[in-house]
């Protein structure tokens, strides 16, 4: 483990007092306008609040829950957690989503829109009140501006934890570009290693380049993690994958790909997959993943020479089911 006793100081607050972190602001709500934040490229204007676009989102930040979050990576969430923002809708429909009450239930989220100002003083409230680690952005891809325009305003209220980019990995590199140096943490999940299963299980044919290519940026902005005397991840990329039933993640494939890019890549690997959603019709994602499939997953980590991370084990899927549709909390372990 790479720990630092030096206290760390996060590059966006330089950023912020340059003023390079507005322009970049305005250089990605100048994009809105015909918008091209994420690869799907749909050219709607959410500038006036065009929700026609694949995400279904205007200009507002729309966020399903702002909270301190225990069931992160231990290093993300340290003994007080994580304070994650969870925002709704999504670039992609993955069948087996876990939170696909607030990420496919667009209509039903509007009443989620609220405004950066508002934002940014509840992700103040966490640092200050819950002592969270890290300000966690979950499924920023489509919320870019909002998210820069957040920190913005949180900045001058004393914001000056760490801050995550939580992401499936379907990221546009120029939009990436403009998170250099703004971004300490990146989390993203790398899903499949085969165009044709991200197709079927998530609507997406052309996945795996621009997730490699969004992944091997990330590296190149943050490189390998970097802890604190108490073992909380301060900057570097984190690469989540999930395994799913019969290989459909094509799991092999992409451990191997990470490892080709870096073996001191801190890899999660996750195995609380459970059928849900759409999945539970799809004969191939209808079950739990098996020992056996697990256990030659692993096996792989081993044989790559991956060995920074973590490992989930197949019983930990309980603990990680969140309803967004009940009151406080979304997690039901808390």
């Amino acid at each position: 483990m790479n720990r630092d006793t030096s206290e760390y100081t996060p590059r966006y607050l330089e950023l912020y007092e340059s003023g390079e972190l507005k322009q970049r602001l305005l250089r990605l709500e100048e994009r809105m306008a015909e918008c091209d934040l994420c690869p799907r490229k749909c050219g709607v204007n959410r500038l006036i609040n065009d929700s026609g676009g694949y995400c279904h989102s205007g200009n507002a930040p729309i966020v399903a829950a702002v909270c301190e979050h225990l069931g992160e990576e231990p290093a993300i969430s340290g003994d007080n957690g994580s304070g994650t923002v969870f925002f709704s809708n999504c670039n992609l429909r993955c069948a087996f989503c876990q939170n696909h009450q607030i990420s496919q239930d667009y209509e039903n989220q509007q009443k989620n829109q609220t405004d950066c100002q508002t934002l940014a003083r509840q992700i103040v409230d966490l640092q200050n009140t819950k002592g969270v680690h890290n300000i966690n952005f979950v499924s920023p891809s489509h919320f870019v501006p909002q998210m820069l325009r957040t920190l913005i305003e949180a900045i001058p209220m004393g914001l000056r934890v760490p801050v995550v980019y939580n992401t499936n990995a379907y990221d546009s590199l120029e939009t990436l570009y403009e998170l250099d140096g703004v971004v300490d943490i990146y989390l993203p999940d790398l899903k499949f290693a085969n165009n044709e299963w991200a197709r079927q299980i998530s609507g997406c044919k052309d996945y795996v380049s621009h997730a490699r290519a969004a992944i091997r940026e990330m590296f190149r902005q943050v490189g390998r993690v970097r802890y604190n005397a108490e073992g909380i991840a301060e900057r570097g990329l984190i690469v989540r994958h999930l395994i799913l039933p019969d290989d459909l993640a094509g799991s092999k494939e992409s451990l191997r790909w990470i490892a080709d890019l870096s073996t001191e890549i801190t890899v999660s690997l996750m195995a609380q997959y459970y059928p849900c959603h759409r999945a539970l019709d799809m004969p191939p994602l209808a079950r739990t993943i098996s020992v056996a499939e697990y256990r030659t997953t692993i096996n792989m980590l081993d044989i790559l020479g991956i060995e920074n991370g973590w490992l989930q084990e197949p019983d930990a899927k309980d603990y990680y089911i969140p309803d967004f549709q009940r009151n406080g909390h979304p997690f039901i372990s808390y």
